[in-house]
């Protein structure tokens, strides 16, 4: 049983692996995201939080998703170009993901349930859910698609201090 991030793997965008592992000692924030949704704009302000903290210890991590209302419908190569070219995007970002049900990737699983949303629903409502994880390996946070980027600072700045 899964105990903190550091126990899960994933798959980049790019087809390699990916050991959370790596990451022990560093504050990580992990999206949900979608190239074609209204929340999409935040890919800069994800962009921006990655190149101010990244130097102190924050990894942003971009996990893209079809799942709401068709959104990010692009192979993995589409996805990242896009990411790329209107963004910047230089922060990693994932294979396209199930965040939900019964196929959801484990890390999703474990997020929703160490953090769940409103009302105890572990389920991710949107594109661009965030989930800032501490530099222990455990959750402190989990954010609406509607907290932007920079509202997310102070909390970013308690958890890299910790």
């Amino acid at each position: 049983m899964a105990t903190s991030l550091y126990d899960f793997d994933a798959v980049t965008i790019q087809g390699q692996p990916a050991q959370f592992s790596r990451h022990k000692g560093q504050v990580v924030l992990i999206v949900n995201t979608a190239s074609a949704c209204g929340f999409t704009p935040q890919f800069a302000g994800l962009e921006k939080l990655w190149k101010d903290y990244g130097p102190r210890g924050l990894v942003v991590v971009g996990f893209p998703s079809n799942e709401f209302g068709g959104q990010d419908p692009g192979s993995d190569a589409q996805i990242a170009s896009f990411c790329e070219m209107n963004y910047g995007v230089s922060f990693p970002m994932m294979a396209k993901t199930q965040v939900n049900g019964s196929s959801a990737h484990p890390l999703w699983q474990w997020l929703k349930g160490e953090k769940p949303g409103l009302l105890g629903s572990q389920a991710i409502k949107w594109n661009f859910t965030k989930f800032l994880v501490g530099c222990d390996g455990q959750v402190i946070q989990r954010y609406a698609p509607t907290d932007t980027p920079e509202a997310l600072r102070a909390d970013i700045e308690k958890a890299l201090a910790a």
